[in-house]
């Protein structure tokens, strides 16, 4: 089997895997079912082995399908960087740079970071994705992003962290909230009701473990959001307690701190990106005007 062929073949494969079903596969790439069906053979016959069976209506990937599949992904991940890098490294400060951002970080380092480096590469494209850290840093690792900005502390041989500044989360409240402002025993706070992330996100985890380092019980959550930074209103209108960086506080009229030492937790932020990522230059130069902002 021809190297073309057999690339071609693998992307195919990768889409039936990926809908489950040869007509859906069909549909989508535009080829025949009995094209695809060839296709199937002709992968089975290169590396002996049987990589789909039959699901119900749809057919799924054996335990050799699901390895070919794995690899391929990964293959298809190096020749796209291999292109980009091929195409970058003739432009200089040009391309797009793909960037994940937390919603802090995005408020607080990212606008004069962006603003320098449209003065000195006008040419280069800005993608942003605004989300939280544990669905950016998946797509980081699936090669969608080039790098995050957000919170440090991923703890994955995978990914290598450059950290910028310090930071604080703390509780917060409305100002006119019963504990606003106030410094109070934590057994306190479990008499009110919070709005929070979702519980894979960290800063959540890491309060409830404050909570259970008391002997008490893990905050009641009323509300779950996806990004705190932009709930100032909701946290102010509803009177819910909720645990968001401190830098926000200073920007957020209504909001005030409620403090406590055993509710304050320290982070970095900083940048991540895949060790083994190839970085354009324009990216390269992007990195370099973030490290070089001041806490």
């Amino acid at each position: 089997m021809s190297i073309n062929l057999q690339i071609r073949d693998l992307a195919y494969f990768m889409k039936i895997a990926e809908l489950g079903h040869l007509g859906r596969a069909s549909e989508v790439l535009h080829i025949s079912q009995s094209a695809l069906s060839k296709c199937i053979d002709r992968l089975e016959e290169a590396y002996g082995a049987e990589l789909f069976e039959r699901a119900g209506r749809g057919i799924r990937l054996t335990s050799a399908g699901q390895l070919l599949c794995e690899r391929s992904q990964q293959v298809a991940r190096v020749l796209d960087e291999t292109q980009r890098q091929t195409s970058s490294m003739g432009k200089g400060l040009a391309g797009v740079i793909r960037i994940g951002a937390a919603a802090t970080t995005a408020e607080f380092m990212l606008p004069k970071a962006c603003r320098v480096l449209q003065e000195q590469a006008p040419a280069v494209l800005l993608e942003m994705q605004i989300g939280m850290n544990d669905v950016l840093h998946d797509s980081l690792r699936k090669g969608a992003l080039d790098i995050v900005v957000g919170p440090l502390g991923t703890r994955d041989e995978e990914l290598t962290e450059l950290p910028i500044m310090d930071d604080e989360v703390v509780v917060a409240a409305s100002a006119d909230h019963p504990l606003a402002g106030q410094q109070v025993p934590m057994q306190a706070l479990s008499d009110y009701r919070w709005i929070l992330s979702p519980p894979s996100v960290a800063t959540r985890q890491w309060l409830e473990a404050a909570f259970m380092k008391q002997g008490l019980p893990p905050p009641d959550v009323a509300i779950v959001s996806s990004s705190l930074a932009s709930m100032r209103n909701l946290i102010v209108e509803t009177g819910l307690l909720s645990f968001v960086s401190r830098r926000n506080l200073a920007n957020s009229a209504g909001l005030v701190e409620v403090p406590n030492p055993a509710t304050t937790m320290p982070r970095r932020f900083g940048i991540v990106h895949r060790a083994d990522a190839y970085l354009s230059p324009a990216t390269r130069r992007f990195i370099e005007i973030l490290q070089q902002q001041e806490d």
